[in-house]
């Protein structure tokens, strides 16, 4: 059960990451809102999840999961260009994610 909630964290780091962008400094609502909500539930699940996971396993897989979704998202979107060097290292990290999993 705490991999599948680090997971819905690790997505949800990309969730807030990205609406901080869009909320301009905090000045856009919709996007502030979705920034708290995002940041509060993307941290109570780390938390719980590092009750039975170690720290710095559960915190690579976090940020791995939150980095590779915003880079993910933010090039679909066009945001950011995309390139096959970029795809490959995304793809490396969440080989890398994956792994940390797998040696767990």
């Amino acid at each position: 059960m705490s991999w599948i909630v680090l997971v819905v964290s690790g997505v949800l780091e990309a969730v807030w990451a990205t609406a901080l962008g869009k909320s301009e400094g905090f000045t856009r609502p919709v996007p502030t809102a979705v920034f708290g909500v995002a940041v509060v539930a993307s941290m109570v699940g780390l938390a719980y999840a590092m009750r039975s996971l170690p720290t710095g396993t559960a915190y690579a897989v976090w940020v791995g999961i939150g980095a590779a979704g915003t880079v993910t998202y933010a090039m679909a979107t066009g945001a950011e260009p995309v390139s096959i060097a970029r795809v490959l290292l995304i793809l490396g990290l969440v080989g890398c994610v994956i792994g940390l999993k797998v040696l767990h």
